[in-house]
């Protein structure tokens, strides 16, 4: 009996027996409604002073060349897909599965540790294998549940313990500056705590420094702590999710060398790579991004970050039912294919919807609903979240996030929900916006999921397709294809249920 016939697994599906093969072999072995791109972040002056000591540099390694098509080793990391893996490594999918048959067809995220060939074809400049911090605790995710960022901040005799700085309801600690904008990029706080460590000595020097740009992005729309923070969790986002899709090839310094990732690199490094790169020149970009950067004042604050870590996503990971986000008794249109789900530029995880007929930021009577059973975990300025796991926490198992639901209406936090059930209207609120709409977006274990590709947000069998840009797209429902538009055109329209 051969073990890669399903039946010998009791006729189970290939995404199961992908999982019990895969055990066997490791035994054996805001948004805007106008079209954009993901814009990159605009460079960071020239820093004159560096944090760390040039003279402890480092060079970092680099690998040799290989032969075209030449079968390389690869362990598969958290969150991998077919699409950005060819990507990686310049190759294609069909070449990957040739060279290992027991993917299924229907595979989505690899299993971690998954033992691969891939096909190789070399490029020049490849940067280094030194990888600076797993995905898992990148992601304000699982991991980061039980952190608390102003007891640690207070452990410590740095300025962030006494920093106070103007917000909307008030003076805003450093802590609950650090845990707002975690919130709302989904990044570790204990990432961001290591940025202000190591770039500005924030948990070691009491003395606050002498500028108002205390991450070095020097521009007059970023001053202060949580604008200085808003611009860098934008920018490891732009990194993170661009090497996670497989969009991103390159990057250059300020001073023109070109970057490019290393295939074998992981998300959560290529992000800070691509964050130093916003900011430093050779060979203060090589120190940064070494073992002797921002990696030891992580591990110096938090210990080794690849000791105890665990995976966040894992293999085979599927999307649970989900319908529309609106009450379908009435006319909506898809006004925005996927762009960003918070910030500017990636991830691509969000999509748009707008009741028919209403203009401009007009008020509705129109209901929101939610798409699938759960726990409302969160309803203020103009979101709501939906814990689809129930547990009340953002950062384990799924979750939809709503943004610009008006205040009139609105489900309050605590109430559980049944899936069609109406949470609220839909209008501006929240973020920029030049019509009444609302904004979705998905999210696994902290990690924004995109809107396309091998988990593409499927409602009630519209399955989500990017076009050539940000807001552009299709989304497809058996034979019928309804194409994203602002201007409510009627290739945009889903009808009224009858």
């Amino acid at each position: 009996m051969k073990k890669n016939n399903p039946a010998y697994f009791g006729g189970l599906g290939p995404a199961t027996h992908f999982g019990l093969l895969l055990t066997l072999s490791l035994i054996l072995a805001g948004c805007v409604t106008s079209s954009e791109s993901a814009p990159p972040q605009p460079a960071t002056p020239y820093l004159a002073e560096f944090p760390t000591p040039i003279a402890q540099f480092t060079p970092i390694p680099t690998r040799a060349p290989y032969t075209p098509g030449q079968l390389v080793d690869y362990i598969a990391q958290t969150g991998d897909t077919l699409p950005a893996l060819a990507a990686h490594f310049n190759t294609s999918i069909a070449e990957i599965r040739l060279a290992n048959p027991i993917i299924p067809q229907d595979a989505s995220t690899m299993p971690p540790g998954f033992p691969m060939k891939i096909p190789i074809y070399y490029e020049a400049l490849w940067g280094t294998p030194y990888q600076i911090l797993p995905d898992q605790l990148y992601i304000n995710g699982p991991a980061q549940v039980r952190f608390d960022t102003a007891a640690f901040i207070n452990q410590h005799e740095g300025w962030l313990k006494t920093y106070l700085e103007p917000g909307i309801d008030g003076n805003r600690t450093a802590a609950s500056t650090v845990d707002l904008v975690a919130g709302n990029f989904s990044i570790s706080p204990r990432l961001l705590l290591a940025l202000l460590e190591y770039q500005a000595q924030g948990l070691s020097e009491p003395a606050i420094p002498d500028t108002i740009y205390y991450l070095g992005y020097k521009n007059a729309n970023y001053k202060g702590l949580y604008l200085q923070l808003v611009w860098a969790a934008n920018t490891l986002n732009n990194g993170y999710y661009t090497w996670r899709s497989g969009a991103l090839d390159e990057f250059e310094t300020p001073d023109g060398r070109i970057q490019r990732p290393d295939p074998w690199q992981n998300a959560a490094s290529v992000a800070l790579h691509y964050y130093y790169s916003r900011q430093y020149n050779t060979p203060r970009y090589d120190q940064a991004i070494g073992a002797g950067g921002l990696a030891q004042a992580y591990t110096t604050l938090f210990g080794d970050p690849w000791k105890t870590s665990a995976a966040h996503l894992p293999g085979s990971l599927q999307q649970p039912a989900l319908q529309l986000p609106f009450d379908t008794h009435s006319d909506w249109n898809y006004t925005g294919g996927p762009h960003t789900g918070w910030g500017k530029g990636e991830p691509f995880a969000a999509i748009d919807f707008a009741p028919t007929g209403v203009s401009e930021c007009n008020a509705t009577n129109e209901w929101i609903v939610a798409m699938a059973d759960g726990l409302i975990t969160r309803s203020d300025s103009a979101i709501i979240v939906l814990d689809l796991d129930g547990d009340g926490r953002e950062q384990t198992g799924w979750i939809i996030f709503y943004l610009h639901v008006a205040t009139l209406g609105r489900v309050q936090a605590g109430r559980q929900v049944l899936a069609g059930e109406k949470i609220g209207h839909p209008s501006c609120e929240g973020g920029e916006s030049s019509g009444t709409h609302i904004h979705i977006a998905r999210k696994y274990n902290g990690e924004w999921v995109l809107a396309d590709g091998p988990l593409a947000f499927n409602m009630g069998g519209w399955v989500v397709q990017s076009g050539s840009k940000a807001y552009e797209g299709t989304l497809t429902r058996f034979s019928r294809t309804i194409i994203a538009s602002t201007q409510s055109e009627a290739t945009s329209l889903i009808e009224a249920e009858k």
